[in-house]
């Protein structure tokens, strides 16, 4: 396990969890549990046929024993929370920006986020570990000859932030991010650059000077993660 900086849960990819998934990882946020794996599929959704772009998507999920009390499966209800949609589509925003859609050809990917433990930074995990996926999904690719360049252009990782009792605090677990005063999530490559920020005040308004403090606590976390994803990629 790598232990980050203090005031960081500590960070672990690791691998071989599943027998018949390649492609997959479970990372690790102090308590916070996600399974990631990405699955290829030679087609596209519709939109995109005949375009010679490829696609990247991502579906999320709390698994029954991930919280205190027990999760429902929402593939039995009617439709998904809007919580879930919300989530799962920052993951696919966040993780296509990773990828040169040209290069990956005319396929999809699949990034799938399951969530066996929740305390705390599930969405920010997810992201973390569907890029150490998706990566893996695309060096399969290569390795069978189905592209000839890799398509993955950054590396992606995200960060939760929040102001609690008044001070600014970096990778929130479920108690601190549920007293937080302000709640934010940053997701960033490994240029420093932005891809989105998701910010608000639970409680009370904060000050840009509270703003620009998050944003810093959050650049230097994500720089510590992505080097996490390399040293796992790398082995």
């Amino acid at each position: 396990m790598d232990t980050l900086r203090e005031g960081m849960r500590d960070v672990s990819i690791s691998f071989d969890l599943l027998t018949h998934a390649e492609n997959s990882c479970l990372i690790k946020f102090g308590n916070t549990m996600v399974i990631c794996k990405a699955t290829i599929e030679e087609t596209v959704p519709p939109f995109l046929r005949k375009s010679g772009l490829g696609w990247v998507t991502a579906e999320y999920g709390m698994l029954p024993g991930s919280t205190n009390e027990r999760m429902k499966r929402e593939s039995k209800q009617v439709s998904q929370s809007g919580r879930t949609q919300e989530i799962q589509r920052l993951i696919g925003r966040s993780l296509r920006v990773a990828v040169d859609r040209v290069a990956l050809g005319e396929r999809q990917i699949i990034v799938d986020c399951d969530v066996i433990q929740a305390d705390g930074g599930t969405r920010c995990a997810s992201i973390c570990g569907g890029w150490v996926a998706l990566k893996l999904a695309t060096n399969t690719l290569m390795k069978t000859g189905k592209i000839k360049f890799d398509p993955i252009v950054r590396h992606v990782a995200a960060i939760s932030c929040g102001i609690v009792n008044g001070e600014p605090k970096l990778d929130l677990n479920y108690q601190e991010d549920s007293s937080a005063g302000t709640d934010a999530n940053f997701v960033m490559d490994d240029k420093n650059e932005l891809i989105e920020i998701q910010c608000s005040a639970e409680k009370e308004p904060f000050s840009k000077k509270e703003f620009e403090i998050m944003y810093s606590m959050a650049s230097k976390g994500i720089k510590e993660i992505i080097d996490i994803q390399k040293s796992a990629i790398n082995e």
